[in-house]
């Protein structure tokens, strides 16, 4: 076995011989394991089933391997505690239930009744075919529970109704926070700013201009009304917002074909071509999300200013990029207290048409779902020093891929002289590295490619302290949490179908 391409997984030794079981194991002792076609090639398959490996290790009752081949596996990982286990430290106010019935009409009714009983403010009901119950349905339900004794009370109370199969609590454990599990729990976010939007800090440039308050508080307001599925706002910018983004783009744009990485440098001539990158124009929101979607499944969503680090890394497990729609004040086009439409459209969105690149974010954004406070913290730490102030190899050189440099000439020069401390990409490292918000950064991290980065982000996730795993399923454009049998097996089935359709096509490469 070429073991170039999963020698650093932990797990190599009990799972190299069930790679043969996928066909690959001949092809790559022919072709190698320095071929870095095939290393990037496989790079994705490879760490979905790290994922379900890791998983299934920590739960030896679930035997979803005979899904993936006929070689058996032993582990002596320790085991950890699913989401819907039963522990003391169960802390959490907002909690989701998933409640499997039978086929039976009233059904719902004699569920709600019983959660009536215990006087809790239900914030979402949704349902669909059940997954483990035949011919059944599974309902998920949101609900503000007071403490530890109501939630185990509801669960008291389900189980009594006779139509119930099961209830599990789905992300109550281990002081786990709520997340959101489908596209339409974003709009929960639509208000929720941390400063900016509506109102703008005595400090902010255009703080005593009673014109461009006005003028703020008429576009964000199309982000607070803003609801999954709508056509994003259109804003017809003043000619004095357009000459804010011309100062800005004619200056950037001197500069990215120097400093900016490959990637961005590919893309940006895309932008212009179908989405009106125009230093006379400022790109509609819509036109540049469609071109996103069909680039790498991303897509932008207005939002009224700054969220919260938790909903904003949330959105990106989403492939769901926040995005601002007002303009800088015109009295500074350089300089923006705050993210502004400049800074999301010249500096965060090309490489989001990047596949590697949106699969680095989204990898952050799943890491952040449920995750603690601290973690959390530690998260958008990683962020800061990736997505915002990135800096990358390229033949040789050193050149920038973070937004925060890519949309500020200065910063952007001064990232790639001899003036700051450059260190490799660690997240470990990363994630601890104090950091200044209103001065150039006194160090950077410097990533190889966007794959390596994305494998040894995962490898520090796969640390973090959450009792569970979760993936985001494209087609239904949800949030799954690996936490059962049925799930894992499906996960399992899906990887393995893939991996045949990987192994014939490298067959006739």
């Amino acid at each position: 076995m070429a073991t170039g391409l999963i020698e650093q997984c932990w797990w190599i030794d009990c799972f190299e011989r069930d790679l043969e079981g996928f066909g690959l194991d001949s092809y790559l002792i022919k072709r190698g394991a320095e071929d870095q076609f095939l290393v990037e090639l496989c790079s994705s398959f490879i760490l979905q089933l790290s994922y379900l490996v890791i998983y299934s290790l920590r739960q030896p009752s679930l035997p979803v391997f005979s899904a993936l081949s006929t070689n058996s596996m032993n582990s002596s990982i320790p085991t950890a505690a699913a989401p819907g286990s039963s522990s003391d430290d169960v802390k959490c106010l907002r909690t989701t239930l998933l409640i499997s019935i039978g086929d039976k009409v009233g059904a719902l009714d004699e569920c709600l009744d019983a959660l009536k009983k215990s006087q809790v403010s239900m914030t979402r009901i949704e349902s669909r075919s059940s997954l483990t119950v035949e011919c059944g349905y599974d309902f998920f339900v949101d609900f503000t529970a007071a403490n530890k004794e109501q939630i185990n009370q509801i669960v008291d109370e389900l189980n009594g109704v006779s139509i119930v199969k099961d209830v599990r609590i789905l992300n109550a454990a281990c002081n786990a926070q709520w997340f959101p599990r489908k596209m339409v729990d974003l709009d929960t976010f639509a208000d929720k700013v941390l400063e900016m939007g509506e109102e703008l800090s005595s400090d902010h440039p255009g703080a005593k201009d009673p014109v461009y308050r006005k003028r703020r508080y008429e576009i964000v307001q199309n982000a607070k009304l803003y609801r999954t599925g709508q056509v994003l706002p259109y804003i017809e910018y003043t000619q004095e917002e357009k000459d804010t983004w011309k100062a800005v783009f004619r200056e950037l744009t001197s500069l990215h074909a120097t400093h900016a990485c490959r990637e961005y440098r590919h893309i940006f001539p895309l932008l212009e071509k179908n989405c009106g990158y125009r230093e006379d124009n400022i790109p509609q929101l819509q036109d540049v999300s469609n071109f996103l979607r069909v680039s790498s499944g991303f897509r932008l969503r207005p939002v009224m200013g700054l969220l919260s680090p938790r909903d904003f890394l949330n959105g990106l497990a989403f492939r769901v990029f926040h995005c601002t729609q007002y303009v800088r004040h015109h009295s500074n086009p350089t300089y923006t207290p705050e993210p502004d439409v400049c800074h999301e459209l010249l500096g965060h969105v090309p490489l989001f048409a990047d596949p590697g690149f949106a699969e680095f974010s989204q990898q952050i954004g799943l890491a952040s779902l449920g995750a603690s406070e601290e973690d959390i913290e530690r998260l958008s730490t990683i962020y800061w020093f990736t997505a915002e102030f990135g800096l990358c190899r390229e033949d040789g050189e050193i050149r920038a891929y973070g937004s925060g440099l890519l949309s500020s000439t200065g910063e952007l020069k001064y990232s790639l002289s001899d003036k700051p401390q450059l260190l490799p990409f660690d997240p470990e490292k990363m994630a601890k590295q104090k950091y200044p918000i209103t001065e150039y950064q006194p160090v950077y991290f410097v990533a190889d490619t966007f794959t390596d980065a994305t494998e040894k982000f995962c490898e520090y996730a796969a640390k973090m302290e959450r009792p569970f795993q979760v993936r985001y399923d494209p087609y239904t454009e949800t949030i799954q949490v690996l936490d059962n049998k049925t799930q894992l097996y499906h996960f399992a089935n899906s990887i393995k179908n893939d991996m045949k359709v990987l192994t014939s096509a490298l067959e006739k490469f």
